[in-house]
């Protein structure tokens, strides 16, 4: 091995690599062919194996990695994880090297096999004196050799020790994370369960899974600032896209009941706790509906995701029991202001809006239109009072472009929020489908865009063309995955809930001097 191939390495690092050639000149492939024929697992043996069923485990083949190493001299014991669980293995010399050569116990398993290795394993089950499920090895292979330590996390009488907790090295390093920390894999699986929870759901009201656009040539059906790319062969700008929202409805013009899409959307701003630029979410538009039906729709709905993860409507989250128990209190928007800041500013202008912004010591751009600062207010001083959920609703027509009018409340809005600890989880319409009315919205937005606020949305063409042929009366839902998933797995942030969430990068020599 080169000094330059080391001068980056641990010391710890150094060695491994030693073995690795050692193993190579012993002609044992490191990283041999990758069929193995694993035939159980174990949280299967650990579920299932009693006295009664052992006949059923006296030929089990399992595949994991070393975690740990008891050496007693001519035997070990030592813990493998696979995917679904770790569990103990009692490695005797003479049964893994039953003629005269003991060198795969001697020396490839004692001194070249590292903690991180994975290797495969026969034998059988059995429980020993300290009444532990373990398996009796019968044969040894290595199946990848790891060149980096990974931490050993310990456990004692129910606490954990040495765990990894530093956000940099989880989130940077999930791999990693993932084998230190096996409970980490119970976020994602939920996360998993959540959704499929969803899609049963709507698959069983009879709508359809689709996919819509990633690239697109007008950011619209949201709010916000779009990141921009080029297309060389078409010498054009493209954005990936801020929402789906308005692909979705054209399906709806074009004839479907119903459709919904699980989509990453992209959007240009800050990140926080619960903001990534990449995030997913969940929208659904459903023909002949109205926002009144998709409150209880969704109230229903994640009712049922609560019920399908724990087993209870009520859920912790943090030090709080929030109950997703339908029905969920509602409050109009207007309300909610008037309570929690004492201002009824429901008969303001602009300028009347802008002054109670400022006594209220809440920050306004010159840019901003009238419900970018209701909308401000809002956020400000509203959102964190409602932890139960709840849905806003009656926005003003100001704040949503793409909303039907309110039918009995003039200058609002059929609209509502989903607020749950504090947070926006949903965002629902009784969706606009007057192409006159749509194309006015839309030329209000260009007047803020040319004021600056470049959060404004832009005019989509071809959606009012598809609305000019005529969209049913519908209603549609954004649900976003990420701070769901951080409600119903207790996470405090939605980096916890997303494999590799977006980072600054990393310089190579940084990286090359991690141990």
């Amino acid at each position: 091995m080169s000094v330059s191939s080391t001068q980056h390495l641990s010391e710890q690092e150094i060695i491994r690599r030693e073995k690795l050639q050692e193993l190579q000149k012993m002609g044992i492939d490191p990283y041999p062919a990758p069929e193995y024929p694993v035939n159980t697992t174990a949280s299967y043996i650990k579920q299932r194996y009693t006295e009664e069923t052992k006949a059923d485990f006296e030929n089990v083949c399992i595949a994991g990695r070393v975690m740990t190493v008891r050496d007693m001299g001519k035997a070990n014991f030592a813990v493998l994880q696979d995917h679904t669980d770790r569990i103990q293995v009692y490695i005797r010399r003479d049964d893994i090297c039953p003629g005269e050569d003991k060198t795969l116990f001697d020396t490839i398993w004692k001194k070249l096999i590292d903690i991180g290795d994975i290797v495969g394993v026969k034998g059988f089950v059995f429980i020993t004196k300290k009444g532990e499920i373990s398996i009796h090895a019968q044969e040894l292979v290595l199946l990848s050799k790891s060149l980096r330590p990974i931490s050993i996390v310990k456990e004692k009488e129910g606490e954990t020790f040495d765990a990894v907790t530093d956000p940099e090295f989880k989130y940077r390093q999930r791999y990693a994370d993932l084998i230190i920390n096996p409970d980490v894999k119970e976020v994602f699986i939920k996360r998993t369960k959540i959704m499929q929870t969803i899609r049963d759901f709507y698959n069983n009201l009879g709508y359809l899974e689709v996919e819509t656009p990633i690239l697109q040539a007008i950011p619209g059906g949201a709010a916000a600032r779009p990141f921009i790319t080029h297309h060389n062969a078409l010498d054009m700008p493209l954005y990936l896209r801020i929402a789906n929202e308005l692909y979705l409805k054209r399906l709806i013009v074009g004839g479907f009941e119903g459709v919904y899409e699980f989509a990453k959307d992209f959007r240009n701003e800050g990140m926080d706790r619960t903001h990534n630029p990449e995030f997913t979410v969940m929208e659904m538009y459903a023909a002949y509906k109205d926002y009144e039906w998709m409150m209880k729709t969704t109230e229903t709905l994640l009712e049922k995701i609560a019920l399908n993860l724990h087993g209870t409507t009520e859920v912790p989250v943090g030090d709080k029991l929030i109950d997703f128990k339908a029905p969920f209190q509602r409050v109009t928007m207007y309300d909610a202001i008037k309570e929690h800041t004492g201002f009824d500013i429901s008969e303001m202008d602009e300028t009347g809006i802008r002054e109670v912004c400022k006594k209220l010591d809440i920050h306004a751009e010159a840019s901003w239109g009238k419900g970018k600062l209701i909308d401000e207010i809002f956020g400000e001083k509203c959102e964190d009072h409602y932890v139960q959920p709840t849905f806003i609703i009656d926005y003003p027509v100001e704040m949503s472009p793409l909303t039907k009018k309110h039918r009995s409340k003039p200058g609002l809005v059929e609209r509502f929020e989903l607020i749950v600890n504090g947070k926006e989880i949903a965002n629902a319409y009784s969706e606009l489908n007057d192409p006159i009315d749509q194309r006015e919205r839309f030329e209000e937005q260009l007047k803020l865009m040319e004021r600056g606020d470049d959060e404004a949305m832009y005019i989509d063409y071809d959606f009012l063309r598809a609305l000019e042929y005529g969209m049913p009366p519908t209603s549609g839902i954004g649900i976003g995955i990420d701070r769901l998933t951080m409600l119903m797995t207790n996470q405090p942030s939605i980096q916890d809930v997303l494999f590799f969430p977006q980072m600054r990068p990393e310089s190579r020599i940084n990286t090359e001097n991690e141990d």
